[in-house]
């Protein structure tokens, strides 16, 4: 690895874990984030407070310098106006890669998502050749895609090189989204289990997704033309069936088993009018996001799990442990 690194995002999951496993490699790292993050600082790593959504000009220059620039920000939620998703997602992105080539930094590694090729279907093992869908039923995934393309496209052999990773359901120690989502729902009483329950996912728990971006910013700067320009999933590669494994977390956090279920048709219905509820209220100016929508009952009721071979073959990615064992070491306290 090189000695300096910028990470955009260095505040969220993704980015802090990875800050503090480039400082432990010996890099300098500079983060850059919407945010101000004291804890980074403490660390060592230089912070920035910058939107990358309002252009680069306030920041562009630190990434002089830079061996390479990992690009983890993104607004991530199931729901909300289109411009806030295209502004943090597909603006910030152009703004990475343009703030990339005025510094003159030949690497970037982009957090992307598998929910960038969910068409609503079970997607059973499929590898980075399935294509994005016609249409999306959430502005998250539409403009990660978006996002992702630009990234892709932005790859030049002799100038900028990139790769864009989709690591899928990402827990673990730090967790400011997943699990914790899941745990408040349990507490409140309204976690339900959309359709049979025998649908079967993939996660990624946050070290191999630290490791994957470690071997995708190596690959680019060992053999970029192996995987420049080219997407990536990640995962443990060991699918689990959701339910059973959010039952898992929800004992080890002391709490009772998912009890309640709804059939998938009536949970799509009841996100379709839910969502219809929202978008009145948001016409009057109250802000109010629905309990379902569309593209979380989907994601909740069908398989989705992906084909890593490509990671391995090209990045020399490995997970590092299988989900059992990463449940047990991240909830060793809980339990």
């Amino acid at each position: 690895m090189g000695s300096r690194y910028a990470v955009i995002g260095g505040g969220g999951f993704v980015g802090k874990a990875l800050a503090k496993a480039l400082l432990a490699q010996g890099c300098t790292v500079v983060s850059i984030s919407r945010g101000s993050y004291p804890e980074l600082g403490a660390l060592g790593i230089e912070c920035i407070k910058a939107d990358i959504g309002y252009g680069c000009d306030r920041w562009w220059q630190a990434l002089k310098g830079c061996d390479g620039v990992f690009h983890t920000a993104a607004k991530v939620d199931m729901w909300g106006g289109y411009d806030g998703f295209f502004r943090a997602n597909v603006l910030g992105t152009r703004n990475v890669i343009e703030a990339c080539r005025r510094a003159g930094v030949n690497r970037l590694v982009f957090t992307s998502s598998p929910s960038v090729v969910h068409d609503g279907n079970d997607l059973c093992g499929v590898d980075e050749s399935y294509p994005y869908p016609e249409h999306f039923d959430a502005f998250y995934p539409m403009t990660k895609a978006q996002a992702e393309q630009e990234v892709l496209r932005a790859d030049v052999a002799g100038g900028l090189r990139t790769v864009a990773l989709r690591p899928h359901l990402i827990w673990g120690p730090g967790d400011t989204h997943l699990v914790p989502t899941i745990l408040e729902r349990a507490r409140a009483g309204r976690l339900r289990r959309i359709g049979r329950g025998e649908n079967v996912v993939d996660v990624t728990h946050i070290d191999d997704c630290v490791q994957a971006h470690l071997c995708a910013m190596r690959t680019l700067e060992t053999s970029p033309d192996k995987a420049g320009g080219k997407a990536y999933f990640i995962s443990q590669g060991d699918p689990v069936n959701m339910w059973r494994w959010i039952n898992q977390i929800l004992e080890a956090n002391s709490l009772d088993p998912v009890a309640k279920s709804l059939p998938t048709r009536v949970a799509m219905a009841a996100a379709f009018v839910m969502e219809g509820v929202s978008r009145v209220l948001r016409v009057v100016g109250i802000e109010a996001k629905p309990l379902l929508t569309r593209f979380l009952v989907a994601e909740m009721a069908t398989s989705h799990y992906f084909s890593i071979k490509n990671a391995k073959a090209d990045l020399g990615y490995l997970p590092t442990r299988t989900v059992s064992e990463a449940l047990k070491s991240t909830f060793a306290k809980a339990a």
